[in-house]
């Protein structure tokens, strides 16, 4: 039994490692989400309108059997009697011509086509909702780590400022801002956490379960821009294709259909009538009851004359809903037009905005560096390396969150032409890390190397150098076990008190 401990060990770690991606995320969706359920048993409610349409056209058939007791008196004779009759009639009526019922059945094709539309309306919905609550628990997870390392990196400075102000290097005023911005960047944490746990809890609503890991952004992201380039394009083809207008045009067809099926309602039928009954008579006295049958076939023809101006007021009340219809499918071309440009623009700004805070970042790490020195020399202070870490950090969050907006406008802008479909998932799920890629790397982003000043160690192989962002986290200093830096005494200026 022991020679088989390893491999029960490697698949219980295998499992204790897997972290759901985009896809998973969706399939539990597809499962559990009650709003996505909630669309589905509307589809298959609204699919039944057809065949009820059509019943309208078939033979109706109808059975009655009445079984009654009857009492009869003569004044004049002073004679009465009592019987019982019992009996049956089948009765068949097939609609020869009725002009509205036709139109009833266009309507419930139109709703059909509607219902249906409505339900890859609502699939799309919960495509995006599930990658707008994935890249939200990894954006929130990611301002948790930056929170995390910002606070140890002011800790450390917090630290080097009350060693500075006890040797006599630096004022109090340093350290009374290094401890602000310190409860300030604790505050943070919290409310970053805070954050955190309550993204969790709406991915958890989502998909019906306990969340477990998540699978991260890989640390370089391919971001081609939409094809085809020309905005243009994708109104065009979002204003014919999104689900949303095709929802609203199809309303706008049935409003027009209704307007057809009230003038009709006033117009002549024609059905093929049969019936076949059977009577039967009793009585107490013997020899008086009786047995009768009879049957007729016909056709009856109904033609309406006057309802009291209801067929008027119906065809105006219809009238009035198909503008109604007519403007707000108007209106949802425009608003999805907008949508399309608006995504079509995250998509393409979003690519450059990368790349600028990319470059943003190395910039201010390198400006950190740089003010890290400036302070070991005196021509910077601690409040300037307080605020290069502020921007370093600032430029930080500000490229997670242009790298997830990235993603989310490529599925928006596709769900605005109305293609948004589980491929474009399985594309975007490319971007995660899977089972076997190599671990994040912890060193610092590539940065322009700082020169040291004569007689001063480089900054860039210090120990006060900021980590790379990656959800690793390197460990807090003890600003009370922080160990003082070696420094050559500073002479007293001339005049100074003894």
């Amino acid at each position: 039994m022991n020679r088989f401990s390893p491999i029960y060990l490697a698949l219980f770690l295998a499992q204790a490692t897997h972290a759901e991606d985009l896809l998973d995320i969706y399939q539990a969706a597809e499962q559990q989400d009650q709003q996505y359920a909630s669309a589905k048993a509307a589809y298959r409610a609204g699919i039944e309108k057809l065949p009820q349409a059509r019943a309208a056209l078939k033979p109706q058939i109808n059975l009655t059997a009445p079984l009654t007791a009857n009492y009869f008196k003569d004044h004049l004779s002073d004679q009465h009697a009592s019987y019982a009759s019992a009996g049956y009639t089948l009765q068949l009526t097939q609609p020869l011509y009725r002009l509205q019922n036709n139109i009833v059945v266009d309507q419930a094709m139109l709703q059909l086509t509607q219902v249906e539309a409505q339900l890859n309306q609502a699939q799309q919905d919960l495509m995006l909702r599930a990658a707008q609550a994935y890249f939200d628990v990894l954006l929130a997870d990611d301002n948790v780590a930056v929170s995390r390392n910002q606070k140890i990196a002011i800790s450390e400075q917090l630290a080097q400022a009350k060693r500075n102000f006890e040797v006599g290097t630096a004022t109090i005023t340093d350290t009374h801002e290094a401890q602000a911005r310190y409860d300030l960047a604790v505050a943070r944490e919290i409310a970053d956490q805070n954050d955190l746990d309550v993204k969790r809890r709406a991915l958890e609503i989502l998909i019906g379960k306990p969340m477990e890991s998540l699978a991260g952004l890989r640390d370089k992201l391919t971001l081609p821009p939409p094809q085809p380039t020309d905005m243009a394009q994708w109104v065009d083809v979002a204003q014919k294709q999104n689900l949303q207008v095709q929802v609203f045009k199809t309303a706008e067809d049935i409003a027009n259909q209704e307007i057809r099926r009230n003038n009709a309602a006033f117009t002549p039928t024609v059905d093929l009538i049969a019936s076949y009954g059977d009577t039967a008579t009793s009585t107490k006295k013997p020899g008086f009851g009786r047995e009768s049958s009879s049957g007729e076939v016909g056709v009856q023809i109904n033609i309406p004359i006057w309802e009291g101006g209801l067929r008027n007021s119906r065809v105006r009340e219809a009238v009035a809903n198909r503008e109604k219809a007519r403007f707000d499918t108007e209106n949802i071309r425009r608003q999805v037009a907008q949508n399309t440009r608006q995504a079509y623009l995250g998509v393409t700004s979003g690519i450059a905005q990368v790349k600028a805070l990319e470059q943003a970042l190395v910039s201010t790490q390198s400006q950190l560096e740089s003010t890290k020195l400036g302070q070991e020399v005196g021509v910077r202070t601690g409040v300037d390396v307080l605020n290069a870490q502020q921007q370093l950090y600032s430029a930080r969050r500000d490229l997670y969150a242009a790298r997830y907006n990235i993603l989310l406008n490529q599925l928006k802008l596709k769900s605005a032409s109305g293609i948004l479909a589980k491929n474009d998932l399985a594309e975007v799920n490319t971007a995660l890390r899977k089972p076997g890629d190599p671990a994040p790397s912890t060193s610092a982003p590539p940065k322009a190397p700082a020169k040291a000043l004569p007689g001063k160690p480089d900054a860039s192989k210090s120990g006060d150098a900021i980590d790379k962002q990656t959800d690793t986290m390197p460990k807090a200093t003890d600003p009370a076990k922080a160990k003082p830096p070696v420094r050559k005494p500073v002479p007293k200026r001339p005049g100074a008190a003894q």
